[in-house]
């Protein structure tokens, strides 16, 4: 299933990025995996990774590349948006998500009431 892009949103300096990594991959057929996992200190922690897609996965085309995700992820991910930071302060992928009800300092794990 493929949803519009205004699912999640993805911020012109995370696109350029990760098209930037992909391109480095040099695999064909790959995308971003964009998912949710048990575990960080928050309870649930983001999963940022380059693969195929899958069986079930929806599919978010977004300016020239897609993004990937399961079924059980989208509930957690919709509204999400998606930035990158670099420089020598930068923190890497930064997620910016309404549907948190609290996050750990670091950014990277996430709970749900």
């Amino acid at each position: 299933m493929t949803v519009k892009t205004d699912f999640i949103k993805i911020t012109p300096r995370a696109i350029e990025e990760v098209k930037k990594l992909i391109a480095e991959e040099g695999k064909p057929g790959i995308g971003l995996r964009l998912g949710v996992k048990g575990g960080g200190c928050s309870g649930l922690s983001y999963d940022l990774q380059f693969t195929p897609q899958e069986a079930g996965d929806t599919v978010v085309e977004n300016d020239g590349f897609q993004v990937f995700m399961d079924a059980k992820s989208m509930i957690y991910l919709k509204g999400m948006q998606l930035d990158f930071h670099g420089g020598l302060q930068g923190k890497g992928f930064v997620f910016s998500n309404p549907n948190a009800t609290s996050t750990c300092g670091c950014g990277e794990s996430f709970s749900v009431s």
